[in-house]
């Protein structure tokens, strides 16, 4: 196993793992910069109010994302597997 093969496998799972977050976090974090906009802007300070949407999003982009996401995992996970021969020797 060469150093290169190493780094390429890293990166390649450093890929997937930043591809899924991001598609988890940038809506959270718009809507919690959206609220917060609203939240300074009406000087509520209410903590539930960014948790709850925020966490609605989130649970929404996993069911509607779910798909997307496993089937992202499964490739990276096959394409794993099927180079380990060739890992190997």
């Amino acid at each position: 196993m060469t150093p290169e093969l190493i780094i390429t496998l890293g990166q390649r799972a450093l890929e997937v793992t930043l591809l899924l977050m991001l598609l988890l976090l940038l809506p959270a974090l718009t809507v919690g910069l959206t609220i917060s906009l609203f939240q300074a802007a009406t000087q509520i300070n209410e903590m539930t109010l960014s948790f709850i949407p925020k966490l609605l999003v989130t649970v929404s982009v996993l069911m509607f994302g779910g798909p997307y996401i496993i089937r992202v995992l499964m490739d990276y996970t096959l394409r794993l597997y099927e180079s380990i021969p060739g890992i190997i020797g």
